[in-house]
């Protein structure tokens, strides 16, 4: 179980507890229905409370998370953990893990690596992913090991991602155009004037070899969007056979989720983490004369969005 607790500041002296939940606290309608029919979930200076109780400064209230009745099938493997603590769990995904259990894929997603670290932990947790990435693209990923942080988390994560793309680029600019499923296909997507709205901000930093490597921020969070918009730009992304990209000198997209930043979601604290190119995407650098290029990308911090 998770205890978090909130002191009641002077100026929400006077108001309901709900209203304090639901505004100062953060917390989702849903997630306020659950706790309501939890012994104990919504306390007010240690006793059980009513969500119409009207509060005093002062006061101290505590939510009780209890621990998650279902979660993955458990399955061990090695996950390199960047970050742990009692709300969150950040995570390095390899290449050729999908984030959940699928067809030829049923225990070897990290829905059930993480469920196997958690067992480690003796807890019971759902996979609450704050985002996604492709089976076959790298990095970072945030767990929220709670439906609070989740919800907090949810929208206000700034990920940058690097990638390697093919020809040459310079310069930076903007992709804003919809992608939707590409007719007679269930999985490809192309950018289609009936598509979703899709907006990817890039940043060219080097290149060499016929290729760049590429700084991008995402203002909408579209299914294989990075992918799709380089390939409309004639410029696919290196080893994605899917959208044209060439595999002769990596086997999966040069995709990597690189840095992240988010205010943690119970501290309030700024969270900035990065991660190394995998070996694969640094053979590539290194074979297309880019081996100076910083192991650690933190190269668009700048390019960072509020969206």
């Amino acid at each position: 179980m998770r205890t978090l607790e909130f002191p009641v500041p002077p100026e929400y002296g006077g108001i309901r507890l709900k209203s304090f939940l639901r505004g100062y606290c953060g917390v989702s309608a849903r997630l306020m229905i659950r706790l309501k029919r939890e012994p104990n979930g919504i306390t007010v200076n240690g006793a059980q409370a009513i969500v119409t109780r009207v509060l005093c400064a002062g006061d101290t209230v505590r939510l009780n998370l209890p621990d998650d009745e279902k979660q993955p099938e458990p399955a061990p493997y090695p996950l390199s953990v960047v970050l742990e603590d009692d709300d969150l769990l950040v995570v390095e995904k390899p290449a050729g893990m999908p984030m959940y259990p699928s067809p030829g894929h049923d225990r070897d997603s990290l829905a059930n690596a993480a469920a196997a670290l958690f067992l480690e932990r003796g807890r019971k947790i759902a996979f609450r992913p704050v985002y996604r990435l492709d089976r076959d693209t790298t990095g970072l990923v945030v767990l929220a090991k709670n439906a609070y942080c989740a919800a907090r988390l949810a929208g206000k994560i700034q990920k940058e991602y690097f990638a390697v793309c093919e020809g040459i680029l310079s310069g930076a600019g903007v992709m804003n155009a919809p992608i939707g499923l590409k007719s007679g296909h269930r999985v490809q997507r192309e950018v289609t004037p009936n598509g979703e709205r899709a907006v990817t901000h890039w940043r060219a930093l080097c290149s060499g070899g016929g290729h760049t490597l590429v700084g991008v921020c995402l203002e909408t969070g579209r299914t294989h969007q990075i992918r799709v918009h380089f390939a409309h730009m004639g410029h696919p992304l290196a080893g994605d056979d899917l959208y044209g990209g060439s595999m002769e000198q990596i086997e999966r997209q040069a995709l990597h989720c690189g840095n992240v930043r988010f205010a943690h979601p119970v501290t309030g604290a700024a969270v900035a983490l990065q991660s190394s190119f995998p070996r694969d995407m640094e053979r590539l650098l290194r074979a297309c004369g880019m081996e100076n290029t910083q192991k650690q990308p933190g190269g668009p911090a700048e390019m960072s969005l509020h969206a």
